[in-house]
């Protein structure tokens, strides 16, 4: 009887042994055929960057509680490839903060680097994902002209980040394998040297898509269209943020013709956007061009996927509004690639959307048709996460 009952005791606990291989066998069945090797799409279950579509990585935000790697949105519609030929100032552009600070970025031999940093990615690969404005912090430092995340106008080898000139030649090569595109710059200038910001765009080969300055709107009027300022090669536009240079230098005078809501942290509070104290009140006609800031004063990498969920779209309905209903020509914020799944890359696509055609995404939008004219589609919105594979801490590049 014992050894029966032992017996059947054994029987039992092999069947439930097999049962639970068997549930679990069905359950990687189902998490790999559900899709994999390129097939999943945003916010679809992934265990490597491959097993996301075209555009889409693979990663995370625990700041949602979202710990189970997802296919996230890593590049954005270029407008223009949609419905062309408008005024530039009819668009809206990704415009990275820092650039230039960037996660892991080597600092000075023999030196521990001791600042905030902004970006995870190349400026190269930043325009290849369709970043078009790059807000550079330029000063003079080392004989040079340098990148630097610093503080009271002077680089140290602490907040140095490299020569000015090494990313501007990241920039000439972009513009030169892509003669469609139009990049701008925005300095934060804390450069002395008389001509150096001009000296060091000629030696990067930039001076030739310069727009100059003479031909930017001064009264509120539109700009010229992307194809004019493609045919003339003017496919590079520089703002600095001091006054005298635009007569010095002929670089642009930022707030001459760009409007801004408050950077930092004003920026990112609910329901307000208030005006930024440099720049001109939103109710000026004169500048026909408006950047919204939205990135909080002290960068946290692992919050920014939240920052760029629902808060987001909340602050451009907010500065749209406290902008009499003009919609942010340039939209900044740090690590541009992290969200919940679409980001940034999704409130773009509605932003164009509603200028170029009055649709809720560039998606819908058809040239040639009248304006209101919307295919039918519909804004993808992220499901529960169910399948659990691993967990990942950011994209997985």
């Amino acid at each position: 009887m014992t050894c029966l009952t032992d017996h059947r005791d054994l029987s039992r606990a092999t069947a439930t042994g097999y049962l639970f291989l068997l549930r679990l066998f069905s359950s990687f069945i189902n998490i790999w055929s559900s899709c994999s090797n390129g097939s999943c799409q945003v916010v679809d279950s992934c265990s490597h960057s491959t097993d996301c579509g075209p555009g889409l990585f693979c990663g995370n935000c625990p700041a949602l509680g979202k710990t189970q790697p997802f296919c996230i949105r890593g590049q954005a519609t270029i407008p223009t490839s949609v419905i062309g030929g408008l005024p530039f100032n009819k668009y809206s552009w990704l415009v990275t903060h820092n650039s230039f600070s960037i996660v892991d970025a080597p600092a000075l031999p023999g030196v521990q680097r001791f600042t905030f940093y902004n970006q995870e990615d190349t400026v190269t690969n930043q325009l290849k994902n369709g970043v078009r404005g790059l807000m550079l912090d330029m000063y003079d430092f080392n004989g040079d002209i340098w990148l630097c995340h610093s503080f009271r106008g002077q680089c140290f080898n602490f907040t140095a980040f490299k020569p000015a000139i090494n990313t501007l030649r990241e920039v000439e090569a972009f513009l030169s394998k892509n003669p469609s595109e139009i990049v701008t710059i925005i300095i934060e200038d804390y450069v002395h040297t008389p001509k150096g910001l001009t000296k060091i765009f000629k030696n990067a080969g930039l001076d030739k898509y310069w727009f100059p300055v003479s031909k930017m709107p001064k009264k509120g009027e539109d700009w010229p269209t992307v194809t004019e300022m493609v045919k003339a090669n003017h496919r590079l536009l520089v703002f600095t943020s001091v006054a005298s240079k635009e007569e010095e230098e002929g670089i642009a005078y930022q707030w001459k013709y760009l409007l801004e809501n408050e950077a930092g942290d004003p920026g990112v509070k609910p329901g307000s956007c208030p005006n930024r104290k440099e720049s001109q009140p939103f109710n000026s006609k004169t500048a026909s061009l408006f950047l919204m800031n939205y990135f909080p004063t002290y960068p946290v990498e692992d919050e920014a996927c939240k920052e760029h969920s629902a808060p987001l779209a909340d602050m451009i309905r907010t500065c749209y509004k406290a902008a009499g209903s003009m919609m942010p020509n340039f939209l900044a914020v740090n690590f541009y690639l992290r969200s919940d799944g679409g980001g940034v890359f999704y409130d773009l696509d509605r932003m164009n959307g509603q200028r170029l055609c009055g649709c809720n995404t560039i998606a819908a939008c058809q040239a040639g048709a009248p304006f209101g004219s919307c295919k039918n589609i519909s804004m993808p919105t992220p499901s529960p996460m169910t399948n659990s594979v691993g967990s990942f801490s950011g994209p997985v590049q």
